[in-house]
């Protein structure tokens, strides 16, 4: 299974979408009962897609050539996605407050709506893309992998490697995650694999670049 709980935090982020929806539907209130449709299929989408992802996961290694050794092994950090995830629930709230509890113009809570929604859904799919991506270093070669509906594997075979480059931008940098490029050098046929979002990035490109 994935790894993380990724049924449990679906969940606790789906539950509140499907109460807005009971409550638009069943409550006393000036608005039409057919408002709570979209937070109930939200809802109900966030639920089903973390339940998913719990069951469907990449393998846990893949599987060895003739000699080959794993060195090493690293997931995709939750940072970003706990940020976006962070940023979208209070313009999600203040979305409520504002339509049920103020006069302001709709104008306003459409605006928290559609932005907090944004990074809301934006942050969970990161989350359940990084559920399921691992990153394995071997003596021989170097592989992504990655499964939602089907598995997806890059490989860049050691001994083809041409270049291992690192990226930080300043805030990644701040809180220590980083970017690592891996390319087997030019012409249409290279193969490069892009390993995103990953903590102590410098010590494992250094691996990598031990091992080349």
């Amino acid at each position: 299974m994935a790894r993380g709980k990724p049924a449990l935090w679906s969940a606790l982020l789906g539950l509140p979408f499907l109460g807005a929806g009971a409550y638009l539907y069943w409550a006393d209130i000036d608005f039409p009962s057919l408002l709570a449709v979209p937070f109930v299929l939200f809802g109900v989408f966030v639920l089903a897609m973390g339940m998913y992802v719990h069951v469907v996961a990449a393998p846990k290694s893949p599987t060895m050539r003739d000699g080959e050794e794993l060195i090493d092994k690293r997931h995709p950090t939750q940072r970003v996605a706990l940020v976006k995830v962070c940023i979208g629930l209070p313009l999600l709230a203040a979305t409520t407050y504002l339509m049920f509890f103020t006069m302001v113009p709709y104008i306003y809570p459409t605006v928290t709506l559609l932005t907090g929604l944004y990074f809301f859904s934006t942050g969970l799919q990161i989350y359940w893309a990084n559920s399921l991506t691992t990153y394995y270093l071997t003596n021989q070669r170097i592989v992504r992998e990655y499964r939602l509906i089907s598995l997806i594997r890059q490989e860049v075979p050691l001994d083809k490697v041409r270049g291992v480059e690192e990226r930080k931008s300043i805030t990644e940098a701040l809180v220590g995650l980083g970017n690592i490029r891996v390319a087997s050098g030019g012409g249409g046929g290279a193969l490069e694999i892009v390993m995103r979002n990953m903590e102590m990035s410098t010590s494992f490109a250094d691996r990598i670049r031990e091992q080349v």
